[in-house]
């Protein structure tokens, strides 16, 4: 199938732009703590900058590339998935990783204490600033030397990864040195050295195609508008694979211990499917349940959320079930909101299922001289799930209001009527 001029233009782009996260990003500060004419220590942090974006399972992996001969002699608060080859070291002692590019992998939440540092061992995952801010941050620290056995100067590796699909990381560039409190914040130290590293989201990168889908209906009308066809891909293309209803394939797990995704049979074909209902229309306000679907049979969405585009949500009144928080980024422009799960209640969708689905209901206020049911001004001009834009019906299928026109009666035939009884009446 080809490929619109514009689309392919954005394709070719590497580092994504937002304009509802205009600031969002994901940054890695590399701090050196102490050194030695032998090694040095580093503290490596990743801190997710994102408003809506978070990273989920099998979370962030960590690596770069080393500019000479350095090793890893131990770590604390992640592990190095390879060691390497340690042969140029003798000794009863081998550095902890060799690896000219090593992957750095968190570890989890049952590390032994001698091995934690703050703001470790959470299996790699990253919440969004909004949902949770005291867990949009990861650590650790480690002691890095060189098989000469001489860090004569600090030169910082390049060709840093996070290792999540759609991130690209650009190159190290030094800022003044991380400053940290103790005491209460009654005494001040700082780092020796720190460099930062910026990390952009790309949904072009992260998939080839989307991963999420609208369909719409309302209490005016009896049409209920799917999903566009081959919203996400079309079933029965060669490598498209989808399970039909009541099949239950066997799934291999891949390399990285993770199972390959597979969503059911549909028109669409959407691991996701967002379903905007406009559900009652009051003297001043009005009424929209939103139905998030997991289509996904082998998957279930941890820390979940959707951002939705709506000229109405400055009047937004009450929302039930989930959290919600207005984005304005654009000063008195506030038409966007992000909408996430209550903890313990229903911030994981669950995969394809009778539970494979969160639910809310919200109510507004019918602004005067904006509020209108017509053209379909009721329905969302965009929804993103968990940060990934999903796929809208064309507007001129949305459900529209039911015909209302004058009667088709002829005008001149009512007068004919009326003319002839008011001479009966006055015979």
């Amino acid at each position: 199938m080809g490929c619109s001029p514009l689309p392919c233009l954005l394709c070719s782009i590497p580092h994504g732009y937002d304009p509802l996260d205009p600031n969002g990003n994901i940054a890695i500060k590399w701090d050196v703590l102490q050194w030695s004419s032998s090694s040095y220590d580093a503290r490596v942090s990743i801190i997710n900058y994102q408003l809506y974006r978070h990273i989920e399972t099998p979370g962030w992996k960590l690596s770069w590339t080393w500019p000479g001969d350095e090793v890893i002699w131990d770590m604390w608060g992640a592990l190095a998935h390879e060691q390497g080859n340690c042969s140029e070291f003798k000794g009863e002692q081998l550095p902890y990783c060799c690896e000219k590019t090593p992957l750095i992998l968190d570890r989890g939440p049952g590390t032994p204490f001698n091995k934690q540092v703050a703001n470790c061992c959470r299996d790699g995952l990253l919440t969004s600033m909004i949902q949770d801010p005291s867990k949009h941050g990861a650590m650790f620290q480690m002691n890095v030397g060189t098989a000469s056995s001489n860090v004569s100067d600090m030169t910082m590796p390049r060709n840093f990864s996070l290792g999540v699909p759609g991130y690209t990381c650009g190159d190290p560039f030094q800022v003044p040195p991380s400053r940290f409190p103790e005491e209460g914040g009654r005494r001040w130290t700082q780092a020796l050295m720190t460099w930062n590293v910026s990390c952009s989201y790309s949904q072009f990168l992260a998939s080839t195609a989307p991963t999420c889908c609208v369909s719409l209906s309302a209490f005016y009308n009896s049409t209920i508008v799917p999903c566009p066809q081959c919203s996400c891909g079309c079933e029965g293309i060669p490598g498209t694979k989808c399970a039909k209803p009541g099949e239950t394939p066997l799934l291999l797990p891949q390399e990285d211990g993770q199972q390959p995704d597979l969503v059911r049979c549909s028109r669409h074909m959407c691991p996701i499917r967002v379903h905007w209902h406009v559900k009652t229309s009051y003297r001043e306000y009005w009424r929209v349940k939103i139905t998030v679907t997991n289509l996904n049979l082998v998957k279930n969405y941890s820390a979940w959320n959707l951002v939705v585009l709506h000229p109405n949500l400055q009047s937004i009144t009450q929302v039930f079930s989930f959290n919600y928080r207005s984005l304005n980024e654009h000063g008195t422009i506030n038409d966007t909101g992000m909408f996430w799960g209550i903890q313990y209640y229903n911030e994981l969708l669950l995969q394809a299922g009778e539970s494979g689905n969160v639910q809310t209901e919200m109510l507004l206020h019918k602004d005067p001289g904006i509020f209108t049911f017509r053209e379909g001004w009721a329905f969302p001009r965009k929804i993103s799930f968990n940060g990934d834009q999903c796929v809208m019906p064309p507007p001129d299928e949305y459900p529209r209001l039911p015909n209302t026109g004058p009667s088709a009666t002829p005008p001149s035939l009512c007068i004919i009527l009326l003319l002839s009884l008011s001479v009966i009446v006055m015979l």
